[in-house]
């Protein structure tokens, strides 16, 4: 008796993480299209203070780069105490 085995492999694929990697692929945009230019001047001024950041509803002229708002965020941090 000649028995055929029906040998299926199954492979795990997370859904989840596609669906974040994606969203990040979204949000960052596509690197290899932006251009490749040096420091620009920040969107916001070094003297905004955080209460005058958070004290109007008014958008800002231009998007502000994750890592200048992040920086801009440290240094509040610092000022106050709270990062070290």
């Amino acid at each position: 008796m000649d028995k055929e085995v029906n040998k299926t492999t199954s492979v795990y694929v997370n859904h989840a993480a596609n669906a974040w990697l994606e969203n990040r692929r979204k949000w960052i945009g596509d690197k290899s299209k932006k251009s490749k230019t040096l420091a620009k001047d920040p969107i916001i001024s070094w003297s905004t203070t955080y209460d005058e950041l958070l004290s109007t509803n008014e958008p800002f002229p231009k998007p502000i780069p994750l890592p200048e708002m992040v920086d801009f965020l440290v240094d509040i941090w610092h000022d106050e105490g709270l990062f070290d």
